[in-house]
């Protein structure tokens, strides 16, 4: 956060950005907007010798120096070999292009170790003439050829496939919702058996993970048994395992001021954003209601930098995590007897701490005896599991081939 600070208080706006290349002092228009100066992204990586791509929903990968950058439309944020690195203000498409901050260019970049330096006292960005020649041949050398093989019958030998950095095996984090003194919502399958929310989460986890590792992914699981983890706790073991995803298992329960509300079933999905309905805000408390089983130590306290800071990190994920909420639902589809409910979002404090594409998953209401039965036996829980898991890897392949990069499972 210091070093932002100074980035900041080093930048003030200016109509121009100034680079030095192959000896010349050139420039780049500067518009400035509040107290940040933006600069065509395309424009100044065409002069260093790098790139700008397009990726799908928004998204983009700006190469400099060899130094790879993902960034998003509205997103104040820049990821580069799994690090986040904060702008002072959010990129974003303008007029078909992408503009990003000066600061991204003069702070962002050296620090990731594009081959940069911030010159303050002139104001100029000097890169190194090793990055330019590096970015200007990747771009601008002509194909080779390949020589004649010595038997004009003989096809040519292939060219060795050049060395590839191995890929790091995806790791999936499953959490199971409420657990030990806290058994969450309480439903009755059509015989009257009593049903725990803990005791379905639980399930669904235990069969999600074997599912998931069948598929050859990591798994990291939350609680493997029945005990209460922390709200926040979840999302910290879920970072530090430095998951890929975050999924959340939870039961649904009826509004009971609804007109039949034993009828209510099927599935929905959530990620974290402000709720937009009623309906969204009461399922949200009713889920972060555990907090008042947790001791007062693991309780969240008021924390104005951290929320702000949690909020910025989130924002990263925000549309990651709206894709991964629509995955699942459209696997649930395929197998839930229930109908879908759809993609929704709310505020859940077990979404807040995972900095990574994260959703809550309502496989089903407990207060509906279909469901409940559904829900509390081993089939319907295998079916369920398989279904997440389905989703889970047709949104990673889909997120690897939009950014360009090789996952492992």
């Amino acid at each position: 956060m210091l070093s932002l600070l100074l980035a900041v208080a080093s930048l003030a706006p200016a109509d121009s950005l100034r680079f030095v290349v192959s000896g010349r002092d050139s420039a780049v228009p500067a518009r400035t907007e509040g107290q940040s100066s933006f600069v065509v992204a395309q424009a100044v990586a065409g002069a260093l010798g790098g790139q700008v791509q397009r990726l799908p929903n928004h998204r983009y990968l700006v190469t400099l120096a060899g130094v790879a950058f993902e960034l998003a439309d509205r997103t104040p944020y820049a990821v580069s070999d799994g690090r986040l690195y904060s702008l002072v203000a959010a990129a974003r498409e303008r007029d078909g292009a992408l503009e990003l901050p000066v600061q991204f260019f003069t702070d962002v970049a050296p620090r990731a170790g594009a081959r940069l330096r911030w010159d303050a006292a002139r104001r100029r960005l000097i890169p190194s003439a090793a990055a330019v020649a590096r970015g200007t041949r990747a771009r601008t050398a002509p194909p080779v050829e390949t020589p004649p093989a010595a038997n004009p019958a003989a096809p040519a030998a292939a060219p060795p496939a050049a060395p590839s950095r191995p890929a790091r095996r995806r790791v999936i984090v499953v959490d199971a919702g409420h657990g030990g003194r806290d058994p969450g919502m309480r439903g009755w399958r059509a015989d009257q058996t009593p049903v725990r929310e803990k005791d379905i989460t639980l399930g669904v986890a235990l069969q999600l993970e074997q599912e998931l590792e069948r598929r050859g992914y990591a798994v990291i699981m939350t609680r493997r048994t029945d005990t209460l983890i922390a709200l926040t706790d979840r999302g910290r073991i879920a970072n530090r395992s430095k998951g890929d995803l975050f999924i959340s298992v939870h039961v649904n329960a009826a509004n009971p001021n609804w007109k039949n509300p034993r009828a209510a079933r099927g599935f929905e999905t959530y990620f974290l954003a402000e709720a937009k309905t009623e309906d969204e805000r009461r399922v949200a408390q009713m889920e972060n209601e555990v907090v008042r089983f947790e001791t007062e130590a693991d309780a969240p306290k008021d924390d104005p930098l951290g929320f702000i800071i949690n909020d910025m990190a989130q924002n990263e994920h925000l549309r990651e995590s709206n894709d991964l909420a629509e995955s699942v639902q459209h696997a649930l589809r395929r197998v839930h007897p229930g109908p879908s409910r759809g993609v929704k979002q709310a505020g859940f404090l077990v979404l807040v701490k995972a900095y990574m594409p994260a959703v809550l998953v309502e496989v089903g209401f407990g207060t509906n005896s279909s469901d409940a039965a559904f829900m509390s036996s081993r089939a319907g829980q295998q079916t369920l599991a398989g279904a997440i898991a389905d989703a889970a890897s047709e949104y990673l392949a889909r997120y690897e081939q939009r950014v360009g990069i090789g996952g492992s499972r």
